[in-house]
Protein backbone atom coordinates (compact mmCIF):
# COMPACT_ATOMS: atom_id res chain seq x y z
CA UNK A 1 0.00 0.00 0.00
CA UNK A 2 1.40 3.58 -0.86
CA UNK A 3 1.25 6.29 2.09
CA UNK A 4 2.21 9.31 2.52
CA UNK A 5 4.00 9.77 5.39
CA UNK A 6 2.48 13.10 8.08
CA UNK A 7 5.46 12.70 10.43
CA UNK A 8 8.72 11.33 10.56
CA UNK A 9 8.54 7.71 11.35
CA UNK A 10 12.30 6.41 12.44
CA UNK A 11 13.36 3.75 9.74
CA UNK A 12 10.40 3.60 7.82
CA UNK A 13 10.26 7.48 6.31
CA UNK A 14 10.51 11.36 6.54
CA UNK A 15 7.35 13.73 6.63
CA UNK A 16 6.08 14.29 2.97
CA UNK A 17 7.47 10.91 1.83
CA UNK A 18 5.49 8.85 -0.50
CA UNK A 19 6.57 5.37 -0.20
CA UNK A 20 5.09 1.43 -0.16
CA UNK A 21 4.79 -0.33 3.14
CA UNK A 22 2.97 -3.48 3.91
CA UNK A 23 -0.61 -3.23 4.16
CA UNK A 24 -1.65 -4.76 7.51
CA UNK A 25 1.42 -1.84 8.93
CA UNK A 26 0.24 1.30 6.82
CA UNK A 27 -3.74 0.44 8.43
CA UNK A 28 -3.02 -1.06 11.40
CA UNK A 29 0.03 1.05 12.84
CA UNK A 30 0.77 4.33 10.34
CA UNK A 31 -2.90 5.03 9.68
CA UNK A 32 -4.41 4.69 12.65
CA UNK A 33 -1.87 6.76 14.50
CA UNK A 34 -2.02 9.89 12.05
CA UNK A 35 1.65 9.35 11.07
CA UNK A 36 0.52 8.65 7.30
CA UNK A 37 -2.27 8.92 5.29
CA UNK A 38 -3.36 6.92 2.00
CA UNK A 39 -1.87 8.03 -1.04
CA UNK A 40 -4.88 9.20 -2.94
CA UNK A 41 -4.30 11.30 -6.05
CA UNK A 42 -6.14 14.19 -4.09
CA UNK A 43 -3.85 13.49 -1.36
CA UNK A 44 -0.99 13.41 -3.28
CA UNK A 45 -2.12 16.84 -5.25
CA UNK A 46 -2.35 18.30 -1.50
CA UNK A 47 1.29 17.13 -0.77
CA UNK A 48 2.40 19.03 -4.13
CA UNK A 49 0.72 22.23 -3.17
CA UNK A 50 1.90 22.22 0.52
CA UNK A 51 4.97 21.36 -0.29
CA UNK A 52 4.93 24.65 -2.99
CA UNK A 53 4.09 26.66 -0.20
CA UNK A 54 6.65 25.86 2.01
CA UNK A 55 9.47 26.28 -0.94
CA UNK A 56 7.42 29.96 -1.08
CA UNK A 57 7.91 30.45 2.51
CA UNK A 58 11.38 29.76 2.44
CA UNK A 59 12.27 31.83 -0.14
CA UNK A 60 10.89 34.58 1.72
CA UNK A 61 12.99 33.82 4.99
CA UNK A 62 15.70 34.22 2.66
CA UNK A 63 15.36 36.74 1.11
CA UNK A 64 14.38 38.31 4.58
CA UNK A 65 17.92 36.63 6.03
CA UNK A 66 19.63 38.27 2.98
CA UNK A 67 17.92 41.83 3.56
CA UNK A 68 19.29 41.60 7.50
CA UNK A 69 22.72 40.12 6.52
CA UNK A 70 23.27 43.54 4.95
CA UNK A 71 21.68 45.93 7.72
CA UNK A 72 23.33 44.11 10.42
CA UNK A 73 27.07 44.44 8.21
CA UNK A 74 26.50 48.16 6.98
CA UNK A 75 29.60 50.16 7.97
CA UNK A 76 27.35 51.98 11.04
CA UNK A 77 26.05 49.51 12.51
CA UNK A 78 28.34 49.31 14.94
CA UNK A 79 27.15 47.98 18.54
CA UNK A 80 28.03 50.16 21.74
CA UNK A 81 28.19 48.55 25.27
CA UNK A 82 29.16 50.02 28.29
CA UNK A 83 31.20 47.66 31.09
CA UNK A 84 32.65 48.36 34.36
CA UNK A 85 36.64 47.12 33.62
CA UNK A 86 39.85 47.85 35.54
CA UNK A 87 42.91 49.06 34.74
CA UNK A 88 44.26 46.03 32.42
CA UNK A 89 40.98 46.61 29.72
CA UNK A 90 39.73 43.21 31.23
CA UNK A 91 35.60 43.15 32.63
CA UNK A 92 34.06 43.36 36.37
CA UNK A 93 32.10 40.18 34.32
CA UNK A 94 31.57 39.41 30.96
CA UNK A 95 29.67 39.91 27.91
CA UNK A 96 27.17 37.04 26.60
CA UNK A 97 25.03 36.66 23.50
CA UNK A 98 22.25 37.80 25.58
CA UNK A 99 23.75 41.28 25.71
CA UNK A 100 24.79 41.84 22.75
CA UNK A 101 21.08 41.02 21.00
CA UNK A 102 19.59 43.40 23.99
CA UNK A 103 22.10 46.26 22.48
CA UNK A 104 21.58 45.62 19.08
CA UNK A 105 17.39 45.64 19.48
CA UNK A 106 17.89 48.96 21.62
CA UNK A 107 20.89 50.52 19.58
CA UNK A 108 19.61 50.00 15.99
CA UNK A 109 15.86 48.04 16.72
CA UNK A 110 17.27 45.08 15.13
CA UNK A 111 15.94 42.22 16.47
CA UNK A 112 18.27 38.91 16.47
CA UNK A 113 17.34 35.67 18.67
CA UNK A 114 20.14 35.37 21.46
CA UNK A 115 20.67 31.77 20.38
CA UNK A 116 21.65 32.55 16.63
CA UNK A 117 24.56 34.63 18.26
CA UNK A 118 27.52 32.31 17.74
CA UNK A 119 29.68 33.32 20.87
CA UNK A 120 32.26 30.43 21.86
CA UNK A 121 32.58 32.23 25.33
CA UNK A 122 31.44 35.59 26.61
CA UNK A 123 33.77 38.69 26.03
CA UNK A 124 35.64 39.30 28.91
CA UNK A 125 37.74 42.43 27.74
CA UNK A 126 37.23 46.14 26.02
CA UNK A 127 37.85 46.92 22.33
CA UNK A 128 36.20 45.53 19.12
CA UNK A 129 35.01 42.28 18.34
CA UNK A 130 33.27 40.72 15.07
CA UNK A 131 30.97 38.40 16.37
CA UNK A 132 29.18 35.79 13.98
CA UNK A 133 25.56 35.13 13.69
CA UNK A 134 23.52 32.58 11.79
CA UNK A 135 20.57 34.13 10.15
CA UNK A 136 19.44 31.23 8.27
CA UNK A 137 20.86 28.60 6.65
CA UNK A 138 23.98 29.14 5.16
CA UNK A 139 23.20 33.04 5.17
CA UNK A 140 25.69 34.11 8.49
CA UNK A 141 26.23 37.85 9.00
CA UNK A 142 29.42 39.54 11.72
CA UNK A 143 28.13 42.49 13.79
CA UNK A 144 30.84 44.99 15.56
CA UNK A 145 30.58 45.05 18.99
CA UNK A 146 32.67 47.69 20.91
CA UNK A 147 33.12 47.49 24.39
CA UNK A 148 33.83 50.62 26.12
CA UNK A 149 34.50 51.56 29.63
CA UNK A 150 31.80 52.72 32.06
Amino acid sequence: MRVIFLEDVRGKGKRGEIKEVPDGYAQNFLIKNGKAKSATKQAMSQLKGQQRAEERRAEEELAEAKALKKLIEADDTVVVIEAKAGEDSRLFGSIPSKQIAQALDKQFQIKVDKRKIELPEPIRALGYRNVPVKLYGDVAAKIRVHITKK
